[in-house]
């Protein structure tokens, strides 16, 4: 006998303790031999990482597709595995050292790396324990890690291939740079901060003209965000019909405090609406800038320090071509080795000295911060590795655009083909200890040598300095003499960027380079489940990697789920306070709500906004589906194996398994579907309206009664549909139905598998007129209740029903079921008739009316008095919520969160309004 309350704190260990000791979630568990394969690669989590409700969100509709369709027999693999993180878990472990007083630069690389390997094997990898809380079921055994040895080997023969291909190339352009880390960072780990700063208005003399500021003929003006930049600025650009500035295209200006002479150029990029019209360029820290440098060709002179202080009097491209006369080096002196802001100050400062400083204005913008470092990046100048994914991009574009690899929802191909179509070079090369070393090595001359192994690039360097004489012919020769590693080569000092290793994720956990039978049975995989953030980051550069290398997509689906914000539709973040933490939830309410609330809330495009009161209704929905199961027990209800569906003779039971077939349909169609929520409501609407709710009470009276075998049918019926829900609900709700699963099991034995393993539910059992009249008998019932609710009558309070209008059929369907209709609807005689009585409420049923004579148990005139002044307040709400939205200012300074709470109250009230409309409407016609 079950227990009487479901503990989920204590059945979910022990149920997956069963899962792990039975390897049931073991690729192919559970499927026949030559079984069509299915595979989901989990997007790797960092190393660092714990669970949040993303993750939650994220496994828990990759666990509903694998554990459908493992169940659909099906050789199943989700493959596990972890992100070595690279910045991340740098910073974390250089957190820790700092926590004993040793620096990262106390130790040597090795020495640094080896201290990251041990922390990795003491705290790395807590997140997979949290997702086991969660119920994923990846075949654990299988777990993988971006820097183990298999995956480091497939790194090795990419970037060598790439290479060797001309596709990966060193070269000098602007990255991100993190100054506080000292590294270049990706697009991904930049954030956008609003803030307050100025934009400060500088006069540049124009060469020839005797500068005055009061006579703009002879200088122009340029606007700027950071003043300290104003020292690399090799050009000013106009638009080209900006007639404005015609005359003055080919000319030169002098830079201001450098005194370098540069030219003014005609270029779209800038916008004569816009400031003054003309820019200032610095192609060295702007990106656009750099565009506009390459077009024109202007100079690249870089101001910057690697930690963002300037770099003037040791700046050999900052001092040439600049005349003598023109320095002023007691203020080269003053800003040399100045931090950026301090720089900016002095800048200015000297700016309005000398009359260059037109005007500040107080300007409102967006700083580009590094994610992990906390401070803004810097666009920097530097060489580093890069692919050419422009290139990679083509097959990958025509991929999406053929077909052969669709997006769910498809609006996301639009976003995918924006960001392929407008690819840059991918800088893959960053400036950390902890990754894959870049497999390049430079030899005395800086020629580069790119090998899996120091030994192959030194084959290779011996080869190229002892074919021709060259100067270095004679000391490599030496060299090699007493050849110790590093003596000729130097290795470079760089790490590839994590998403090089996690592009490569869908084959090389299935072994790849080598041919395995894992890569031959589960390559391609099938569907990528993702948020959106990551679309060109991750599942771009898998799409290029898995052409290129397997010459076949790496996934035919990617669906991308949105975000999980707070009830009001906020993001989540800690400085806002509103962060949902999954584990807690877990801990209260059950891993089972959990994600049962997420599942059923996932509908394509649309964020979730998460509320923990429905996370507490969805435990309800499953304490449920535990007391019907408990109520089955206490009336006989055991599995009778040889229960045939067709052998039911009884109509209630008929129609309970016709909407079993129904249910069964519409679940499997939206997980096939990707619509989540829609499956999961159609398991809801079965298991608690259709199935607790009515076919419960139904069989009350079976069970009461003295019909011995319409009892034992009802028995047999009831098991059986409950085996079927337990299979159906699995997906979204494992531990609960596997609980279930077991503890069913005919007395004294049990269940010859797992539920996770058993034969997903196709019923085809089809009875229309059965389900036809079970839900006509619901649909009256339904509606005289919803009559009593809205017009307030008494609970203990009964009335007839007058049937009008009701043809043979109905007229028959009453009469069989009159005493459900007056248990279930506390109604008293139910009678026919050609007119509805006096005082009547009024539903229409079918081709019928159902009329309840409530003139006797209500004050018709009171009930409407106090539904009028209901609508009466709803109106004024209403007003009100209009008005607020009508409100430019607040649309414009609210936060969009607040704004659409604001709609959904709107939508609530309009609601509302309807339901009391529809009631006041009744007890006027009563009246």
């Amino acid at each position: 006998m079950l227990e009487k309350t479901y503990d989920a704190n204590a059945v979910e260990p022990k149920i997956a303790k069963a899962w792990e000791e039975a390897d049931a979630f073991a690729a192919g568990a559970g499927s026949k031999p030559g079984a069509e394969a299915f595979t989901i690669v989990i997007p790797p989590p960092n190393v660092t990482g714990s669970l949040h409700m993303g993750h939650a969100l994220n496994n828990t509709l990759q666990d509903i597709l694998v554990r459908f369709e493992r169940m659909r027999g099906k050789n199943v693999l989700w493959q596990p595995g972890m992100d070595h993180a690279g910045i991340a878990t740098q910073m974390v472990v250089e957190r820790k050292l700092m926590e004993k007083q040793i620096h990262r630069r106390d130790l040597s690389r090795e020495e640094f790396v080896d201290k990251v390997w041990e922390w990795k094997a003491e705290s790395g990898g807590m997140i997979f324990n949290q997702l086991k809380r969660l119920g994923a079921s990846c075949d654990w055994a299988r777990e993988r890690f971006t820097m183990d040895e298999g995956l480091s080997e497939a790194v090795l023969e990419v970037f060598v291939t790439l290479y060797r291909e001309g596709l990966i190339y060193k070269d000098k352009r602007l990255v991100n740079w993190d100054p506080k880390l000292l590294t270049a960072i990706s697009d991904l780990e930049v954030e956008q901060v609003e803030t307050n700063g100025n934009l400060w208005h500088f006069r540049y003399p124009i060469e020839g003209a005797t500068y005055d500021p009061l006579d703009p003929s002879t200088y122009i003006t340029v606007a700027t965000t950071r003043p300290e930049t104003m020292l690399g600025d090799t050009g000013v650009a106009v638009h080209p019909d900006d007639e404005r500035y015609t005359h003055l295209v080919g000319k030169h200006v002098l830079l201001p405090i450098v005194g370098r002479r540069i030219p003014i150029v005609a270029d779209e990029y800038s916008d004569p609406e816009k400031g003054t019209g003309a820019v200032k360029m610095t192609p060295a820290h702007d990106f656009n800038d750099f565009e506009v440098g390459k077009r024109h060709h202007l100079r690249m002179v870089s101001v910057l320090n690697t930690d963002a202080t300037i770099n003037i009097i040791d700046n050999d491209d900052f001092v040439e071509g600049v005349e003598v006369t023109a320095m002023r080096e007691d203020v080269w002196q003053q800003l040399h080795g100045l931090d950026r802001f301090e720089a900016r100050k002095l800048v200015v400062q000297i700016m309005e000295e000398g009359g260059f400083l037109e005007k500040v204005e107080p300007h409102r913008h967006m700083v580009p911060h590094g994610d992990r470092g906390g401070v803004p990046i810097e666009p920097f100048l530097t060489d580093q590795w890069y692919v050419d994914a422009k290139t990679l991009a083509k097959p990958a574009i025509e991929s999406v655009r053929e077909g052969r690899t669709n997006f769910v929802p498809k609006n996301w191909e639009k976003t995918y083909f924006e960001w392929m179509e407008n690819i840059q070079p991918w800088t893959i090369s960053r400036q950390l200890w902890w990754g894959h070393r870049i497999p390049a090595w430079y030899g005395p001359d800086g020629h580069i040598f790119v090998a899996k192994t120091e030994k192959e690039a030194l084959d290779e360097a011996v080869e190229y300095y002892l074919a021709v004489d060259t100067p270095w012919r004679d000391w490599v020769k030496d060299q090699l003499e007493n050849y110790e590693p590093g003596n000729i080569l130097t290795r470079d000092e760089d790490v590839l960027d994590t998403w090089f290793s996690s592009a490569l994720w869908p084959f090389s956990t299935l072994g790849w380079p080598h041919k395995t039978k894992e890569l031959d049975t589960y390559y391609q995989t099938d569907v990528l489940v993702t948020g959106f953030d990551i679309i060109f980051f991750w599942v771009a550069r898998m799409m290029m990697m898995g052409l290129h290398f397997m010459k076949e997509e790496p996934f035919h689906t990617v669906y991308v789920h949105a975000l999980v914000r707070d009830k009001n539709g906020a993001k989540m973040s800690k400085s806002k306070g509103n962060v949902i933490d999954p584990l807690e939830l877990i801990d209260e309410y059950g891993a089972d709500a959990l994600r049962f609330t997420l599942a059923i809330m996932a509908a394509q495009g649309r964020d979730v906004k998460l509320d923990t009161a429905r996370v507490a209704g969805y435990r309800n929905f499953g304490t449920k589906l535990w007391n019907a199961t408990r109520f089955g027990e206490m009336n006989g209800v055991a599995r009778n194996p040889v229960f045939v569906p067709e052998d039911a003779k009884l109509t209630v039971n008929r129609w309970i398994l016709t909407e079993l077939t129904r249910a069964s349909g519409a679940v499997t169609e939206g997980i096939t579907s990707y619509r989540f929520n829609e499956a999961s409501a159609a398991a809801y609407r079965f298991v608690w309206n259709l199935f607790c709710d009515w076919y419960v009470e139904l069989l009350k009276p079976v069970f009461m009664g003295e019909d011995e075998a319409a009892k034992a049918e009802s028995r047999a019926t009831m098991a059986y549909v409950l085996e079927e829900i337990y299979k159906l609900l699995h997906p979204m709700m494992p531990f609960m139905t596997e609980e279930l699963w077991q503890q069913t099991a005919a007395d004294g034995t049990s269940r010859d598998t797992l539920l996770c393993h058993a034969e997903w539910p196709t019923p085809d059992f089809e009875d229309s007129e059965a389900a036809a009249e079970i839900n006509w008998l619901v649909d009256l019932v339904s509606g005289i209740r919803s009559v009593r609710s809205e017009m307030n009558v008494p609970p203990s309070a009964t009335a007839p029903l007058v049937m009008i209008g009701a043809n043979a059929a109905t007229r028959e369907r009453a009469a069989r079921h009159q005493p459900a209709i007056q248990r279930l609807a506390r109604v008293g005689e139910v009678g026919f008739d050609t007119a509805a009585p006096k005082g009547s409420a009024q539903i229409v049923i079918g081709e019928a009316t159902a009329c309840l004579p409530l003139g006797s148990l209500i004050d018709l005139k009171a009930e409407e008095a106090r539904l009028s002044k209901e609508l009466g307040k709803n109106a004024d709400e209403i007003a009100r919520i209009e008005k607020k939205l009508a409100n430019p200012n607040f649309l414009a300074k609210a936060a969009p969160e607040v704004v659409e709470a604001e709609r959904e109250k709107q939508a609530e009230l309009a609601e509302a309004r309807s339901k009391l409309n529809t009631a006041l409407a009744r007890v006027r016609d009563a009246g």
